[in-house]
């Protein structure tokens, strides 16, 4: 790990990353692609110093409360946050300051925060935002090999239900050749309905692969998946967008269940619940009023 001076902590979209660089070594990372220009070794994590001062002073200036959001980046549970906290720090503040959170994460240390993540849910909104890419355990450890597998995830996912925090998950990627059959996704979605996930975004069944990310990703399949590179190489070139073969047939059932479930499943109306402020106690004091209006 190493340290640096940050400038700035909040995007315009009010997004952070504590963190830059990941160790989880998920095999498809496109955090790894050199368009994010990550000027060091991937898994040497950068740690920005001064993230918590930054913050502090940029909720004191919001005028209006909004959703902050991390993880879209660097997942903020990564092991050295254990020993850091910075993730825990910053949610102490989003909680003092009224402000609300989407965080997305593969981690189950995740649940290490969920005193302060029902805190915030109790006054505004929290939602906890869960990759899900296999059913296979053994796949899991594969892909994504220094993080909980699926089966854990499910379990956090049924954890948060049961606390009344919403989530969302995230059925991407699906990899072409790999794990793109029926009995995946279906099984996935199994998993979503018994959760009572509040959406499930999915921008088709593939992937992205482009210059950084690429290299990494065909050097794993040719270490776990003889042959397989071979293919991708074939079938797609170097296209960024990869679809799977099985696109469309899977994605029918995935709307289709979705909706027969009273999942969200446009990725749109998904992103705009993210990002959506919500104040309870405002809601409460309005349905208040309210009664009081009907009963004068």
């Amino acid at each position: 790990m190493h340290y640096v001076t940050a400038k700035g902590i909040l995007s315009a979209k009010n997004g952070m990353n504590l963190y830059r660089g990941c160790s989880h070594g998920c095999i498809y990372c496109d955090s790894r692609s050199k368009c994010y220009q990550m000027n060091h070794v991937f898994e040497d994590i950068e740690i920005k110093e001064n993230a918590i001062e930054l913050l502090e002073g940029a909720l004191k200036r919001k005028r209006q409360k909004c959703m902050i959001g991390t993880g879209s980046m660097t997942d903020p549970y990564i092991p050295l946050e254990l020993e850091l906290r910075f993730v825990r720090r910053a949610l102490e503040l989003i909680d003092k300051y009224g402000f609300g959170v989407a965080l997305q994460t593969k981690s189950d240390r995740v649940l290490r925060d969920l005193d302060l993540l029902k805190k915030i849910n109790d006054k505004t909104k929290c939602v906890v935002q869960m990759t899900l890419t296999n059913v296979d355990d053994k796949l899991s450890r594969i892909l994504e090999p220094n993080v909980c597998t699926t089966t854990r995830r499910f379990e956090v996912l049924k954890e948060l239900r049961d606390v009344g925090i919403p989530t969302v998950v995230w059925l991407d990627p699906i990899l072409p050749f790999i794990n793109d059959t029926k009995e995946n996704v279906s099984g996935i979605l199994d998993m979503c309905i018994e959760a009572k996930v509040k959406g499930i975004i999915c921008f088709g069944i593939g992937m992205t692969l482009r210059e950084g990310n690429r290299e990494y990703f065909y050097k794993n399949l040719d270490i776990h998946f003889p042959g397989v590179k071979e293919k991708y190489i074939k079938a797609y070139g170097n296209q960024y967008d990869i679809a799977s073969p099985n696109n469309e047939s899977l994605m029918q059932m995935f709307h289709q269940r979705c909706e027969e479930h009273g999942i969200m499943h446009d990725n749109d109306q998904i992103f705009k619940y993210l990002h959506t402020f919500e104040s309870k106690q405002e809601a409460e004091q309005l349905s208040l009023f309210d009664l009081m209006e009907v009963r004068g």
